[in-house]
Order: structure tokens, then sequence, then C-alpha cells
């Protein structure tokens, strides 16, 4: 570690209670960053200097509120902050600050934070972007690259969601307990979009798209650490966990995609699987069953099964069908359908999917799986129809690359006896 990178991991650490401070004192989401900017860039002159606060947040918020109220004066052309000598030396006030900022205040600043960036007011995608610049202080080009927009339409995209929020008038209250379930469920969510934002659009173990998975991770850790008792939060954390323990073996060295069953489980993040296992079984324990429970607790079968052929099909399907009863979907149906085609065979597993056709008809995975289940059930023709509207759906490279090789491998199968016959 460099003799400044310290200074770097306790700033992301503590953006989120800080920001939430922040938020919560001036109920501006602009004025509130550009009052922690200030902050850190005090911090980063102050802190090599006279060493690390004994609460960094607190010294954050304390100086960014500061910052915060003479940006204010100085547009009224009122008074300034006090001389910088000043706001290097806090450590009377900044004991006493922190010690009024409990573990219970972090907990309502952050989680006011975070349900701000997931209001409903706001599509998903600008829930996502705004909750990866406002709390987890990612920069405009960094979210740009990892949606693969332009920089300027992302800046466009975070702006129109500040508006949305202040347009709103979303209150910034304390939560109460009746409405916390509610608001957590939404906190949830967006953190899973984030993850799968990264998930879906990585074409490799490495870059920005990893980025946004680490992040989500890091939320949902956030968040249990808030909830600690929260079943539904542990079967989050442990299901990106699980995810993205297989990173490293989603893809072949040329970027091609390799489906579950064919990857190298010796690439898997072990030490990562290993504590998702331990919190799934302790989430199970309070049995108080939700859909992320459920959906790692699927994921945990594949972990703990060593080679393909020992996965518990069986009990994937049972998992499957108590998620249908729970949050019936039709793309929840078609994951299913996988695990029967594994259990009876790709007739039993076809028998599923087509009635899902209207509802999924652009959506890729569903042609992708029927395309495959009708090459397995030797149907070419149909097949390849089925891979020709999957390819024109598919929404990266790594997408396409892997159904082209389904076409070649359809093509390579219909050569064969014309090539017996000239023998």
């Amino acid at each position: 570690m460099t003799d400044t990178a310290w200074i770097d991991l306790a700033l992301v650490s503590a953006r989120p209670q800080a920001m939430g401070a922040l938020l919560r004192y001036f109920r501006n989401l602009d004025l509130a960053e550009e009052a922690f900017q200030e902050a850190c860039i005090r911090a980063l002159k102050t802190w090599p200097k006279n060493g690390p606060p004994r609460d960094p947040a607190a010294w954050l918020i304390f100086v960014g509120r500061n910052s915060g109220i003479d940006r204010v004066r100085r547009q009224a052309r009122e008074t300034a902050l006090p001389p910088e000598e000043l706001l290097s030396d806090l450590e009377d006030r900044e004991s006493e600050l922190a010690d009024r900022l409990d573990g219970s205040h972090y907990r309502d600043d952050i989680l006011r934070l975070l349900f701000v960036c997931s209001n409903p007011v706001l599509p998903a995608t600008q829930q996502i972007a705004l909750a990866l610049r406002i709390v987890s202080g990612l920069s405009v080009s960094q979210i740009a690259r990892a949606f693969l927009v332009s920089e300027a339409a992302m800046e466009q995209r975070i702006t129109r969601a500040k508006a949305r929020v202040a347009a709103a008038g979303i209150p910034f209250e304390t939560p109460d307990a009746g409405d916390r379930a509610e608001r957590l469920a939404a906190v949830a969510t967006m953190i899973y979009l984030v993850f799968n934002e990264g998930y879906s659009a990585m074409n490799g173990p490495d870059g920005v798209s990893a980025d946004l998975c680490d992040e989500a991770i890091r939320l949902a850790r956030l968040l249990l650490r808030l909830f600690p008792a929260e079943p539904e939060i542990m079967g989050l954390t442990a299901l990106l966990l699980l995810q993205h323990s297989r990173a490293r073996a989603r893809f072949d060295a040329r970027g091609a995609i390799v489906l579950l069953e064919d990857q190298d489980r010796r690439l898997w993040n072990r030490p990562m699987i290993n504590e998702a296992l331990a919190m799934i079984d302790k989430a199970m324990r309070h049995r108080r069953p939700g859909p992320y429970q459920i959906q790692a607790a699927i994921a945990a079968l594949h972990a703990r099964a060593g080679r393909p052929e020992e996965t518990d099909w069986t009990e994937i399907d049972l998992l499957y069908q108590a998620l249908e009863r729970l949050q019936p979907s039709p793309v929840i149906t078609l994951n299913r359908a996988v695990a029967v085609s594994k259990r009876e065979g790709p007739e039993a597993a076809l028998a599923m999917v087509e009635p899902l056709g209207d509802r999924l008809s652009g959506y890729f995975y569903y042609h992708g799986l029927r395309g495959g289940l009708l090459k397995q059930m030797g149907r070419a023709r149909e097949a390849r129809i089925a891979f020709d509207r999957a390819i024109a759906l598919a929404t990266n490279a790594a997408e396409a690359a892997y159904i082209r090789l389904q076409l070649d491998h359809l093509e390579a199968e219909a050569a064969a006896p014309a090539q017996e016959e000239k023998r």
C-alpha cells in the first residue's frame, strides 16, 4: 500500500455515512456532494501531515458541513470559513461530533441515502447511475464506460435523476419501523440491479463491468451491516457472492462464454463461496424464506457440486417451484425449465418453454434455451430459427459469439452425412 493509499480507503469507507449526514443537513444532493468533495480535498491536504482522525466519517461531516455552509454564505456574500489551520486541527470538535453520531444515527442516514437513490420515481437505469455516483463515488466517466454510453450522456442521466429527486419532494426524515420493510426491499432491488448491470455486460473477468459487481457486493455488505438479522439481506449478499465467485471461469481465453456445466471449477473463488454458503445457511435458520434466499440456495447447490454430474437438479427444481409461488415470473419458469431438462429430458423442458413465447419473445435467453432444446432433440431447422432470433437479441459480443458457435455446430452436423456419402 502506498503512503496515501490508506486515505483513499478511508474516504471510500466513510463516504456513505458522510454523504448521508450531509444530505440530511442540506437536503440537496448537489450541495451534499460538493460539500463531501471539498472535505475530501481537505483530507488529502491535511491527513498526511496530521495523521488520520479518530473517526474519518465525523471529520468529513464536520468539514463538509462547514464547507457547504460557506458555499451558501458566499452566494449571499457573507462570511467565509475559518482559516485552513483551524480546520486542520479538529481534535476536540471532531470527538464531540463523533460522540453524537452513534451507530443508529449513521444507520438512518445511510438507509435514507440508499432509499433516495432507489426511489421508484426514477427509472432503473437512473437508480443505478445515481447510486454509483452518490453512494459509491464512481466518476461519471467510470459509470459511462460501464453502461457503454458517452460521458456526456451519462452526465445528463445523472442530472435528470437528481432533478427528478428534487421535483418529487422525497422526504428526508428518518424512516420509521413501518417504512423500513418497503424501503429495504427497494434498496435491495437497486443493489441487485447494479450487480446485474455488471454481470450481464461483462465480456471477461476484468474491466469496468466486473467493478460494478464488486461495488454491488460492497453495497450489499453495507446493507447487511445495517440489518445484520435480516435473512433476505443475507440471501442477497450470498447470492451476489456466489454468482461473482464464478467470474474467472465464465469466459475462455478468447472471451467466449463458458456454460456453467463446462466451467473449470478450480477457477471458482472458494473463499467467496465458503462465505456465501455460511451466510445462506444462517439465513435459512430464520425460517422466513424470500426470493433472494431461494435464489442463493439454488446457486449454493451448484457451488457445492464438485462436478456437474453431482448437481442436485431435483432439489433445484423444487426450489424454483418455491420461487415461482413467491414471485411468479416467466423468467423464473424459463430457468426452472433448465432443471427439468436435466431431470426429464429436453422434451419435457420444451413443453414448459413453448407457452412462454408471447411474454418472452424479446428475451435473448428464451430463444437461446429454446434453440438448445430443439438442437438436443434433433430438430435442426427449428433450432436454427431460434438461434437466429437469439443472435438478433444479443446484448453483447460474448452472447452473440456463443450463439454463432451453436449455429456452426448445426452446420457441421448437417454437413457430416454429405461427407460420409462422398466417402
